[in-house]
């Protein structure tokens, strides 16, 4: 009997088992954002367990035309897995570790694996996949592919794009294409993986992946150092990018304002420096040659000699302040710590104005600045929390407003996004568009770039079953 002629709900557990069609009460743990922002009751949560059942349920609905929305982890924070009233596709059940080629230094995974599990896998063969940011004990890798996230890491080795060789997924009709190319150039046509990566779900649910592996660096150096200003600090990047043969794997800003918001959520966190500074920065390098990663006969390392040497330097020019070098794992798994929490450091107050924005590095000083006059102009009282991946230019802006006025918060959300498009900049870096960021696609994307957009998304799910309502602003 044709699955057509089922409600809903029978027609998907005929698919995949009732056990994996949840309904009611059951969805609410899949209803809603980590951060509760964007949350809606789906119809049904469906948990394949393969990329054939997925097949199967994406053929069911485009045939009945009934909206599919694929989550991952929950972790996202642009509403892009919102899912009121729509099938909403859980990834969860598809985590495996297909294969891991140490050799080739790829490893093949399915969608549902989460990022952690993933690290631990690879590093039994003494790799890495350099994708790492707070929520990587949560976050599925299905969800990294479908955002193009970033992190702590796009420095060195990239954003998820640039970590993904292939992919496997499902059209909308339910078609399976394979893409699960292993090679490093393939020149044959149209790069549709690149145009999957990215597009949160809209044109095809990604359900595997082949994966990039780096080596391990063998040391790290790890300091936080406080710099008299940003563009001073990224003096100081371009030198340590330079002298270290491209060793430089994070430069992360913290302000001030910050880091004490820090020590106010974590008491018993210890402060960077004994004096508080106004910019705060995080520092790691990685070694993976022997000649960097022996100790000389001292006991030194030569990637933390260079990086001391560097910032002496640095000193003595007056670009920076104050410097701690980690003399410990532990004590580097402290400094890291501090910047991770920022999620949690945002939500010790509500309420909460915020962007993910990006600009060409030497115009970061530029962007802060308009801020602060942002802030001053429209809510003196205000405290500017952001953080920023502050080697690639994305910058988490968040502030805490004084006045509760939900107008003013968006009239400063918006001012902030106009600076940093005149600033040649965008408006999303590594976040995505979801449903949230809707408005600013309509104001800011190009006109040209939206109509290729819609075109694809029409050519490739004509009757607007994937994720419907997000990414591409209505025409």
């Amino acid at each position: 009997m044709s699955t057509d002629t089922l409600t809903p709900i029978d027609a998907l557990s005929a698919i995949v088992g009732a056990a994996h069609v949840l309904t009611g009460d059951a969805t609410d743990s899949h209803a809603r954002d980590w951060a509760g922002e964007h949350q809606g009751t789906p119809l049904a949560v469906v948990r394949p367990g393969s990329t054939k059942e997925v097949s199967e349920v994406l053929k069911w609905a485009n045939r009945t035309g009934t909206a599919i929305v694929p989550r991952g982890g929950g972790t996202g924070l642009t509403g892009a897995t919102a899912a009121g009233g729509a099938v909403l596709l859980s990834m969860e059940r598809m985590r495996a570790i297909r294969e891991i080629r140490p050799e080739a230094r790829v490893a093949v995974v399915e969608a549902g694996a989460i990022l952690s599990t993933i690290h631990d896998a690879v590093a039994e063969h003494d790799l890495i996949f350099p994708l790492f940011f707070g929520a990587r004990g949560s976050a599925m890798l299905g969800g990294a592919l479908s955002t193009n996230a970033g992190g702590s890491n796009v420095l060195r080795y990239g954003n998820t794009r640039d970590l993904c060789l292939g992919i496997e997924a499902v059209l909308p009709d339910g078609q399976i294409v394979n893409l699960m190319s292993q090679l490093h150039k393939d020149n044959s046509g149209y790069n549709l993986r690149q145009l999957l990566v990215g597009a949160e779900g809209t044109l095809g649910v990604i359900t595997a992946a082949v994966l990039r592996l780096y080596p391990r660096p063998r040391a790290y150096a790890t300091a936080m150092v406080a710099a008299r200003d940003v563009s001073a600090a990224l003096r100081l990047l371009n030198r340590l990018k330079t002298e270290s043969g491209g060793a430089v794997e994070a430069f992360e800003y913290m302000p001030g304002s910050y880091v004490a918001a820090h020590m106010a959520r974590f008491p018993e966190a210890r402060a960077p420096f004994d004096a508080p500074h106004d910019v705060n920065i995080l520092i790691e390098l990685g070694a993976t040659a022997p000649r960097d990663a022996i100790p000389a006969e001292d006991g030194t390392l030569p990637i933390a000699t260079l990086l001391e040497t560097a910032l002496a330097d640095a000193f003595e020019a007056g670009e920076i302040l104050d410097a701690v070098v980690a003399q410990s794992d532990s004590q580097r798994m402290e400094m890291w710590a501090r910047r991770e929490a920022s999620a949690e450091v945002c939500l010790l107050r509500e309420p909460l104005v915020h962007n993910d924005v990006a600009v060409p590095l030497d115009r970061m000083q530029e962007l802060l600045d308009e801020i602060a006059a942002i802030i001053a102009r429209l809510d003196p009282g205000a405290q500017d929390i952001s953080v920023a991946h502050l080697g690639d230019g994305n910058l988490h802006f968040a502030v805490w407003p004084e006045n509760p006025d939900p107008a003013l918060h968006h009239t400063i959300h918006m001012a902030v996004e106009e600076a940093v498009v005149a600033l040649g900049g965008s408006f999303s870096a590594e976040h995505g568009i979801g449903t949230e960021k809707l408005p600013e696609m309509q104001a800011f994307k190009d006109p040209a770039a939206l109509a290729a957009m819609r075109a694809i998304k029409q050519a490739l799910d004509p009757k607007g079953i994937l994720n419907p309502g997000k990414l591409i602003p209505a025409g």
